[in-house]
């Protein structure tokens, strides 16, 4: 009786650990174990671009009634950034409070900061700004961990996450590398009070205040139609892995397909090895890097890791038309991922960074249709390409890659 038993049991084991369970759901279903909210009832749009997302954002700037919030690694002291201080400025007269937050680091490492007389005149307007984390000597200590987020929040009813900060380029481009390409989304619904969760809690170290309430997190309806979101945060020391841990799980539950923009692609040991573990179960591994970046001497650390992965199987393509800074993963068809964290060392094991997990098959239909277009001014990388870049290239590459947890 007990052998049969034991047989019984072994069987019921293998069927269990057989049953082909669909990517999303092995993902939200570790988001659940890691006590991350998932939310149901999120109306969401895709913002392909600045353009799409500075129209966007000063629309609802316009309409906001009770507070406007943040929270950008940088505002760059510059056309966009004015005429946003001006409609900021507005919306404080009319009595709607207007709260921002900068990085410091990110403000000094820009060509245009926000030096202290503009502040002073933002201030004057009605408008409360203050820096994440302001540098001092030595400075030294102030570089690990720095916010990254570009986050906003309006009325506790509309967020921005994404990857765009406050720059013209996003527009404009710049001469040496042309288009500036990044993602943003913007997202309706109960999902909206997990980010105004992460912009207080920032707001009240850095400002001193303790700014709360129900006025800030406003019921949201039920929606049958409504979009399945989980806002990844990571905080250093606090939440230090979460966000890497939900990129690994994301990729170890893939069953046919990846496909990742990331602009500074040099990610951890942990990442790497489950791409590569990924590739070996025939999942499609589709890896798109820029021929040009904003950074001198990464480029060459990220073609190095991308062409490793090539080796293994990845397709790798080089997009052309300018610089995809976009951070965005798209899994099986059936999720994806939008927000501010590269998959870099410094993203993933140093800043604050927040990535919204879209669990919506059309969104992710939207953003592979965006992949697919971006491939047709995309070379793939192959034996030949990577033979072209000369030796030189390909040993400053082998440097940067081993030197990338410092970078």
């Amino acid at each position: 009786m007990k052998l049969y038993l034991s047989v019984f049991l072994i069987c019921i084991a293998i069927i269990v650990r057989g049953q082909d369970f669909d990517s999303d759901s092995l993902v939200m279903s570790f988001l659940s174990e890691q006590d991350v909210p998932i939310t149901k009832n999120n109306r969401l749009k895709l913002l392909n671009g600045g353009r799409e997302k500075f129209d966007d954002l000063f629309q609802e700037i316009e309409k906001a009634q009770h507070h406007v919030h943040l929270e950008y690694f940088n505002f760059r002291n510059d056309s966009i950034a004015g005429l946003l201080f001006n409609l900021l400025s507005k919306k404080a007269r009319q009595g709607v409070e207007v709260r921002a937050v900068y990085d410091a680091f990110g403000n000094r490492s820009n060509n245009m900061p926000l030096n202290r007389k503009h502040l002073d005149s933002i201030r004057k307007s009605g408008i409360e700004i203050f820096p994440f984390d302001p540098l001092y000597f030595p400075f030294i200590n102030h570089i690990s961990s720095r916010d990254h987020r570009k986050i906003a929040i309006i009325d506790g009813k509309t967020a921005y996450i994404g990857g765009i900060n406050i720059a013209d380029y996003y527009i404009t481009g710049l001469p040496e590398i042309g288009e500036w390409r990044d993602m943003h989304v913007r997202i309706e619904g109960s999902a909206v009070g997990y980010v105004q969760n992460i912009f207080l809690s920032i707001w009240n170290e850095v400002a001193r205040q303790e700014i709360d309430g129900i006025q800030y997190y406003p019921s949201h309806d039920d929606d049958p139609d409504g979009k399945t979101v989980a806002i990844v945060d990571r905080v250093p020391k606090k939440l230090p892995r979460q966000l890497e841990e939900t990129y690994l799980k994301s990729i170890r539950s893939a069953k046919s397909k990846i496909r990742i923009v990331s602009p500074y692609f040099l990610p951890t040991s942990a990442i790497k090895k489950e791409l590569k573990k990924a590739i070996s179960r025939n999942v499609k591994v589709e890896i798109m890097i820029s021929a040009k970046l904003d950074v001198k001497f990464t480029p060459e650390g990220v073609f190095h890791v991308a062409h490793k992965l090539m080796k293994k199987g990845a397709d790798i393509y080089i997009y052309n038309s300018g610089f995809h800074h976009s951070k965005i993963m798209m899994v099986d068809d059936k999720f994806c991922t939008v927000g501010s964290a590269n998959l870099d060392y410094r993203s993933l094991r140093h800043d604050y960074e927040t990535n919204a997990f879209i669990f919506d098959y059309e969104t992710a239909d939207e953003l592979n249709r965006i992949f697919e277009a971006d491939i047709e001014n995309s070379t793939k990388m192959s034996p030949e390409v990577w033979k072209k870049r000369s030796l030189w290239k390909r040993f400053v590459g082998w440097i940067a890659n081993g030197l990338s947890p410092l970078l």
